[in-house]
C-alpha cells in the first residue's frame, strides 16, 4: 500500500532553523515568503500531492502512455490532475513574477518538488521539464523569446522539453548529428532523430516547446559545434494562438522498466521550424544551464521516492504481525507482534529515515545557495554560493538517487512477498527510482565531473565553500557536552575526506585514470560528510530547543535519535571508503579487456 503525508515539520525545520547561520545572510526578493506563507504553501501542496497525485500513481503505472493517431495519451486522471496543478499556480511556483510566476525561493520550491516526486514521479516530470526549459530560455533566450514563451510556460499552458540524446550518442554529445539549416526569415529547419525524450509529446498542455541541440552547416566538429534551437510542437501565431503542426513528431514511446506514466518518446524532426537560442555553436552552454537545474531536480526525485518508500514501510511494519519480540511479547492480545519490534526491521527503517532526513537537509542547504547566487546582498556571498552549488550539484544528483534506490529495495524487503508483487504498489518505487541513477548524466559521470572538473577548478576554490564551514563547525563544537561524540565522528570522516582529496589531487594530475578510479567512492564520502555536518547541526539545534522548553519535544528528540543512528551506523562504513580511494587504479584497470 502506497502511504504518504508530507513531512512538513521536517521541511520547515530545514527551511527555518537548520541553515539559519549558513553565511549567506538575508536574501532579497523573498520578503513575502515568511514562515506563515511558507507553511501555508507546504500544507496546500501536500493536499494536492496526497489527495490528487498519489491516487493516480499506481493506476498510471499500470495503464502507461499510448499513441493514438499520432498523439500521445497520458493515463486516466492525468489531464485533470495537470489542469488542477496549473490552476493552483504550482507550475510557476519559483518562476520570476515578471513572467507570471509566483517568485518563490528555490529552497521552498524543492520541498514542493519532493512532494510531487514522492506521490507521482511520472507526473512530476511534465512540469519539471518545463521548469528546466524555462531556466535555459531565461538565461540565453532573446527578450522577444522570453516575453512570448515564458508566461505561457509559467502557467502550464505550454510545456517544455530538452532534446539531447540521439540513437548513437548519449553523454558524448560531440557525436551529435541533428542538423539545422538557416532560412531567409531568420528561422532554421531542424532535421534529425532524438531518443529518450521525457514528455516529448502528451495531452496535458496545449503546446510543447522543445529545446533541441543541433549543428549548423559550417559548425566545427565536436561539442564546440553545437547550437540550441527552440522548436514548438504547434507554430504559434503573433497573438499566441496556435497555428499549423510543426513536423516535430513522437514516433514511438519507449517501453520502460518504470516511469510508465511519463511519455518517454522517440522524436523525429523532419525539417521542423525552429529559432536559435543564444549564440551559434554555444548550445551546450545554454543546455547545461537547464541540465544543472535538472540534476538537482533528479536528486530530489531520489529523495522523494525514498520518503514514500519509508512511510509506506512504517505503515506496513506497524500493521503486519509476524513473530514475537526478542525482548518479550509486545502485543499480548494478538497472535504475533508487529514486525516493527524486530531489530533488523528497525535497522532498515532507521537507515531509510536517515537517508531521507540527511538528503533533505543537504538539499535545503544547496537550495539556499541556489537562491543566494542571485539574492544574497553581499557579492562575496553570491560567489561563495555559486561555488557551493557547482561542487554539490553532482553530489545531490548521484548520492540522493543512489540512496533513494537503496531505500526502495529496503521497502520491498520489509514488505517481504507483499513488496514483490504488483498489487501493493511497493515494487513500483524500485522501478521508478532506478532511472534517476541513469538520466541527466549517469551517476558515474557525476562522480567524474566532481573529481575531474569541480575539485581542480580554480585551484580548489569550489571545495573551500564546503570545507571552511565544516571545519569551523568542528572547531567551534569540539568537546561539546551534548554533541561531542558526533563531532568526533564528523572530525574523523572529514579527515578521511581531506586525505582522500589530497590523494586525488596528487595522483590525478599525473594519471587521470587514478582520479577516475576513485571518483564514485569519493563522491559518496563527500556526500556523507555533508550529511554528517547537517545531522550534527540538527542535533545541536534540537538540544537547544529542548533546553529552552518546547511543546514539540517528540520532534526534537526524534531528530537527536536519528542523528545518533547516522553517526553510530551509517557514517563509519563510509569512512572506510578512503581505503578504496587510496588503493589506486591497478586492481581495477590491470585486467586485459579480453579477459572479461
Amino acid at each position: 500500500m502506497q502511504v504518504y503525508d508530507a513531512p512538513i515539520r521536517d521541511m520547515r525545520f530545514n527551511l527555518e532553523e537548520l541553515h539559519a547561520e549558513d553565511g549567506f545572510g538575508d536574501l532579497e526578493g523573498f520578503e513575502d515568503f515568511d514562515e506563515d506563507m511558507t507553511s501555508a504553501i507546504l500544507e496546500e501542496a501536500n493536499k494536492l500531492c496526497r489527495d490528487v497525485l498519489l491516487p493516480i500513481n499506481w493506476s498510471g503505472d499500470q495503464e502507461g502512455c499510448r499513441i493514438e493517431n499520432g498523439v500521445v495519451r497520458t493515463p486516466k486522471g492525468f489531464p485533470e490532475a495537470y489542469k488542477q496543478f496549473c490552476e493552483g499556480g504550482w507550475a510557476g511556483l519559483t518562476v520570476d513574477q515578471k513572467w507570471g510566476g509566483q517568485g518563490a525561493p528555490h529552497s521552498l520550491g524543492k520541498m514542493v518538488e519532493e512532494m510531487s516526486c514522492s506521490t507521482n514521479l511520472s507526473f512530476g516530470l511534465y512540469p519539471g521539464l518545463t521548469n528546466g526549459a524555462m531556466v535555459s530560455l531565461e538565461a540565453y533566450g532573446s527578450e522577444d523569446q522570453k516575453s512570448f514563451y515564458m508566461p505561457k510556460m509559467a502557467n502550464g499552458e505550454w510545456s517544455g522539453t530538452m532534446c539531447l540524446t540521439e540513437p548513437h550518442c548519449g553523454t558524448d554529445l560531440g557525436m551529435l548529428r541533428t542538423k539545422a539549416e538557416p532560412q531567409e526569415d531568420g528561422s532554421y529547419k531542424i532535421t534529425g532523430n532524438k531518443i529518450f525524450i521525457s514528455a516529448g509529446d502528451h495531452d496535458l498542455a496545449e503546446n510543447i516547446i522543445h529545446l533541441v541541440l543541433a549543428r549548423l552547416p559550417d559548425a566545427p566538429p565536436g561539442v564546440k559545434g553545437i547550437s540550441m534551437f527552440l522548436v514548438p510542437k504547434f507554430m504559434p501565431k503573433d497573438d499566441g494562438s496556435l497555428g499549423d503542426r510543426n513536423p516535430a513528431v513522437a514516433t514511438a514511446i519507449e517501453h520502460k522498466m518504470g516511469l510508465k506514466a511519463s511519455a518517454t518518446c522517440q522524436m523525429s524532426f523532419d525539417g521542423a521550424t525552429g529559432w536559435l537560442v543564444g549564440k551559434e555553436n554555444r548550445g551546450l552552454e545554454a543546455m547545461f544551464a537547464m541540465m544543472n537545474t535538472e540534476r538537482v531536480a533528479v536528486g530530489i526525485q531520489g529523495l522523494g521516492v525514498g520518503e514514500i518508500a519509508y512511510q509506506s514501510s512504517v505503515y506496513y511494519a506497524k500493521e503486519r504481525l509476524q513473530g514475537r519480540s526478542l525482548s518479550g511479547v509486545k502485543n499480548p492480545d494478538g497472535p504475533a507482534d508487529p514486525i516493527i519490534v524486530h531489530p533488523d526491521v528497525r535497522r532498515m527503517l532507521m537507515t531509510m529515515r536517515c537517508y531521507n532526513e540527511g538528503s533533505r537537509a543537504v538539499s535545503a542547504w544547496v537550495a539556499r545557495a541556489l537562491d543566494a547566487e542571485h539574492a544574497a546582498k553581499e557579492p562575496e556571498a553570491r560567489e561563495r554560493a555559486k561555488d557551493f552549488v557547482a561542487l554539490m550539484t553532482p553530489v545531490v544528483k548521484a548520492l540522493f538517487t543512489d540512496l533513494g534506490h537503496e531505500a526502495s529495495h529496503m521497502a520491498i524487503q520489509i514488505h517481504g512477498g507483499h513488496g514483490y508483487i504488483q498489487e501493493t504498489g511497493i515494487e513500483q518505487f524500485a522501478r521508478d527510482a532506478r532511472i534517476a541513477q541513469i538520466y541527466e548524466g549517469a551517476n558515474g559521470i557525476q562522480a567524474l565531473d566532481l573529481v575531474g572538473r569541480k575539485l581542480p577548478d580554480r585551484m580548489g576554490r569550489n571545495l573551500r565553500s564546503f570545507f571552511h564551514p565544516v571545519s569551523q563547525f568542528i572547531e567551534d563544537h569540539e568537546g561539546d557536552e551534548k554533541i561531542g561524540k558526533m563531532i568526533g565522528g564528523l572530525q574523523q570522516a572529514f579527515g578521511a575526506l581531506q586525505m582522500s582529496t589530497g590523494h586525488i589531487a596528487q595522483k590525478g594530475l599525473k594519471d587521470p585514470e587514478e582520479a577516475g578510479a576513485a571518483a564514485t567512492d569519493y563522491l559518496r564520502l563527500l556526500g556523507f560528510v555533508a550529511m554528517g555536518y547537517c545531522f550534527a547541526n540538527a542535533a545541536k539545534k534540537s538540544y537547544a530547543k529542548l533546553k529552552e522548553g518546547t511543546d514539540e519535544k517528540d520532534f526534537y528528540e526524534a531528530k537527536i535519535i536519528t542523528a545518533r543512528f547516522f553517526f553510530d551506523r551509517l557514517l563509519p562504513p563510509v569512512m572506510a571508503q578512503m581505503m578504496a580511494i587510496t588503493s589506486g587504479k591497478s586492481s581495477m584497470m590491470d585486467m586485459p579487456a579480453e579477459a572479461f
